[in-house]
């Protein structure tokens, strides 16, 4: 499943990675772009998209 996502907090590559890491958390081989300037993050995972969800915000961000 390929997820499109728009995360207001995304405000740099430190908060791309964090997002990232929260990502791989729930599936380790998911394909993860997170681009700051677009505030975009584009996810390819078998995870469910209630679980990505869960745990961008846990690890703190808005999921618009």
């Amino acid at each position: 499943m390929t997820l499109d996502l728009h995360v207001p907090d995304l405000a740099c590559s430190a908060c791309a990675g964090t997002v990232t890491k929260a990502v791989h958390s729930v599936d380790v081989t998911a394909q993860v772009v997170a681009d700051p300037k677009t505030k975009r993050v584009n996810i390819i995972t078998e995870a469910s998209e209630a679980d990505i969800k869960s745990a961008i915000a846990t690890a703190g961000y808005t999921i618009a």
